[in-house]
């Protein structure tokens, strides 16, 4: 599988926050039943790893993948519980190299024209623009078309429902990261119904003409 094959599967890839394991089936399991069948569960929390493991074993249908990968220690990690993709949040030759020698595809996370250069020459094309809002947005996104025309845009961080769909008109933007899908609140109550709404509401976003 090849990272940018992800955004076959629709237009947005939840970024997930997992702070107990016993709530990631149910989430999962309620976004799969909303659409969106690619999950980013982020290495933010101590049980991010068990959680991811247990949406890959007890889910199959979805396909998982680790975000907030940072080292190579954190790749390996994803990997041995069956990740089946990683997303950094920046870029190293060392990450790059080392993920792609493991067999785990790699969403590497960019904000500059000098970190795009470097996964480029490591032969990284599909990259994450992180924090997409903070550093310049669709702003940005359409300086980067010009100089880097055959590099694709996964904007991840500050984009919201509403906003979405005018990042995913530019041509350069082929899917988008959202954390609205899995907000904490509904977590909490486990409202997995919540979730499965917000689930189907971004599966049928498209693109602003």
């Amino acid at each position: 599988m090849s990272t940018l094959d992800l955004a076959n599967h629709g237009p947005v890839i939840p970024v997930i926050v997992i702070n107990k394991v016993e709530d990631a089936v149910p989430m999962a399991e309620a976004l799969l039943e909303g659409g969106i069948k690619v999950l980013e569960v982020t290495l933010r929390t101590p049980v991010a790893l068990q959680a991811m493991e247990a949406i890959a074993k007890a889910v199959p249908d979805a396909i998982v993948g680790a975000g907030t990968v940072r080292n190579i220690k954190d790749a390996q990690n994803c990997k041995d519980v069956g990740c089946q993709f990683a997303v950094s949040p920046g870029y190293t030759s060392e990450l790059g190299r080392a993920a792609r020698e493991m067999g785990l595809p790699l969403l590497p996370g960019v904000s500059t024209g000098s970190e795009i250069m470097q996964a480029n020459a490591d032969d990284y094309y599909f990259l994450k623009l992180f924090p997409a809002v903070a550093v310049g947005g669709i702003n940005l996104l359409k300086g980067f078309a010009g100089p880097f025309g055959d590099v694709k845009f996964c904007p991840t961080g500050g984009v919201t429902v509403e906003s979405a769909p005018q990042f995913l008109a530019l041509p350069n933007v082929v899917v988008c990261g959202g954390t609205w899908l899995t907000p904490a609140d509904a977590v909490a109550r486990k409202d997995w119904a919540h979730i499965t709404k917000l689930a189907r509401e971004a599966s049928a976003i498209v693109a602003a003409k």
